[in-house]
């Protein structure tokens, strides 16, 4: 009996075979955010061999997350979701090569966490961010996945730059906080998660084998309680907007705008997250003992988690600080000046 490997079932498929996996196992996908959406696209794409996988986060795991994010259990509650999503996928797969970062994607460091990236596939809470990583994609030429999910209720569009439209087609400006639902405010239903993430995931298999042609057209949308799936037509001819500033007029303002500093609240987080306006580095020790002159420390992967003042601070190395409990931005501004620096 012939030897089969663990790709037998997929290179079955007519769409994949021998060259198709040939090509996964030649690529490189960014996953940017490993929360909900992001735990399950990236986890199937390391199951189906994609060379190189690329995860980014910016926060850490909360109890609250395994109920939907996949890669997660509960001994990694408190632990930066790259290195913990990072830890599970190299047991999924020893094929694949896993990159993990704990940092905030911004216009300071997306240009280098895309590069040899083929895809990019979308798991932000955000759209400020999300606008970002369209600006890059664009620019680079780069596909891009966007996709949500919150309540029972999903969508997604792939982009694919200089044949379709671009995200500023469809939203022209982010909307505002208020005008939209998060996890936080209208819950979500885990199997909706799985439906969005997999449809993010075959797109992505779609781009990284070459088969454009086989790409989704349009805004899908997706409700798992009413078990509804539909497809909306773009707006524009190929979905493009002649007045778009990003695709159409070469301005990428959320790219090249100034570098994000200061601090931002996290959707449904209860927390802030505070970013140094100078670059710094410092190591686990040195953090250990910067803090631990304040409250009590403890390591938790790639970072350290601190009490102090009631507040919960996760500082990283490169001085991004989560802080929980607190909702005020600029009372954890003054707070990450006086516990971490300025």
């Amino acid at each position: 009996m012939p030897e089969r490997d663990r790709y037998h079932r997929q290179r079955l498929l007519p769409v994949i075979g021998d060259e198709g996996q040939s090509r996964l196992h030649a690529s490189t996908a960014l996953v940017v955010g490993v929360g909900a959406l992001g735990t399950v696209s990236a986890d199937a794409l390391c199951r189906a061999g994609v060379g190189t996988l690329r995860v980014v986060d910016r926060d850490v795991v909360e109890l609250t997350n395994l109920q939907r994010q996949s890669l997660y259990c509960e001994s990694d509650v408190g632990y930066p979701k790259a290195e913990a999503a990072r830890d599970r996928l190299v047991r999924t797969n020893r094929d694949v090569s896993i990159e993990a970062h704990s940092a905030h994607a911004d216009a300071r460091n997306i240009v280098g966490l895309m590069e040899g990236a083929g895809v990019v596939l979308d798991g932000t809470d955000n759209f400020e961010t999300r606008f970002l990583l369209n600006d890059a994609c664009v620019k680079l030429g780069v596909p891009y996945i966007y996709a949500g999910a919150v309540g029972s209720s999903g969508t997604g569009a792939v982009i694919l730059p200089g044949v379709t439209g671009c995200l500023r087609c469809l939203l022209p400006e982010p909307p505002a906080p208020s005008a939209t639902e998060t996890c936080d405010t209208a819950g979500v239903l885990g199997p909706l998660v799985w439906m969005v993430a997999c449809w993010q995931a075959t797109e992505a298999i779609k781009v990284l084998t070459g088969q454009i042609e086989a790409v989704s057209k349009g805004v899908r949308s997706f409700d798992a309680w009413s078990s509804s799936h539909t497809v909306r037509s773009l707006p524009h001819a190929l979905g493009r907007d002649a007045a778009c500033p990003c695709c159409a007029l070469g301005r990428y303002e959320y790219l090249e705008g100034a570098a994000l500093s200061g601090a931002v609240t996290l959707c449904g987080r209860g927390a802030v997250q505070v970013t140094p306006s100078r670059a710094v580095s410092w190591t686990i020790d040195e953090l250990e003992t910067r803090l631990g002159r304040l409250g009590q420390t403890e390591r938790a992967g790639g970072s350290v988690r601190a009490d102090i003042d009631g507040y919960e601070l996760t500082v990283f190395p490169d001085g991004r600080t989560i802080i929980r409990g607190a909702d005020d931005e600029d009372h954890a501004r003054a707070l990450y000046d006086r516990c971490v620096g300025s």
